[in-house]
């Protein structure tokens, strides 16, 4: 039975946050709200959640999921980042961008693209997710909440209750979300090359 939490998106309730963490530690796939559409998300370590999360979203492998991370410090536990990628971080986060970066060690090979040994990262700029990602103590592994055969990403959480219920475990009401997902920029080439544009400026960046 889907779990439907309603979650204060500016002063988020710790009791609630608290449950939901506990449902990610659990093997949970949970919908929540971020700076650009709702996400799904898991817990980064539990393969059988990823590949859970993979089916709902109809992606396979080759298909960037995205690391959600607390701050540019954790980011650069994941990824490898030169001095200009840094720069162009540290403009541009927290808030909707996700930059694919080479990943390091530390991401599960399973996590990462293939071929390319990539990783999606980003540091949302939303209450409710940082305040779970603080409770977590690490970042949260998700993908845009776009379902199969949409074009367009859920956006309120009514509907994310009616189009999953049953398939997540949780879907936290934060209020209705931006229809646009995040400005997706790929920083592993010599210069950074737009791969979908969102809600984040790409003038932000050069783009």
């Amino acid at each position: 039975m889907t779990q439907f939490f309603q979650v204060h998106p500016d002063n988020p309730q710790l009791r609630l946050i608290k449950q939901a963490a506990q449902i990610i530690h659990g093997g949970g796939i949970v919908a929540l709200p971020t700076d650009s559409s709702y996400a799904l998300v898991c817990h980064l370590d539990d393969k059988a959640a990823v590949e859970k999360l993979r089916r709902i979203r109809g992606i396979d492998e080759k298909h960037h999921l995205t690391l959600l991370c607390r701050d540019l410090s954790e980011i650069g536990v994941y990824a490898r980042v030169d001095n200009k990628q840094f720069r162009l971080l540290k403009a541009t986060t927290p808030g909707p961008y996700t930059f694919i970066l080479e990943a390091t060690r530390c991401v599960p090979r399973r996590l990462s693209h293939p071929s390319r040994k990539t990783i999606g990262l980003r540091v949302p700029q939303n209450p409710i997710t940082e305040m779970l990602m603080a409770e977590l103590g690490q970042p949260l592994l998700g993908t845009t909440l776009i379902l199969p055969g949409d074009d367009q990403p859920l956006t309120d959480p009514d509907i994310v209750l009616e189009r999953l219920c049953k398939q997540v475990d949780l879907v936290i009401d934060g209020g209705a979300c931006s229809l646009e997902p995040t400005t997706v920029v790929d920083l592993t080439g010599a210069e950074p090359e737009l791969v979908r544009t969102g809600r984040g400026d790409p003038a932000a960046i050069g783009l």
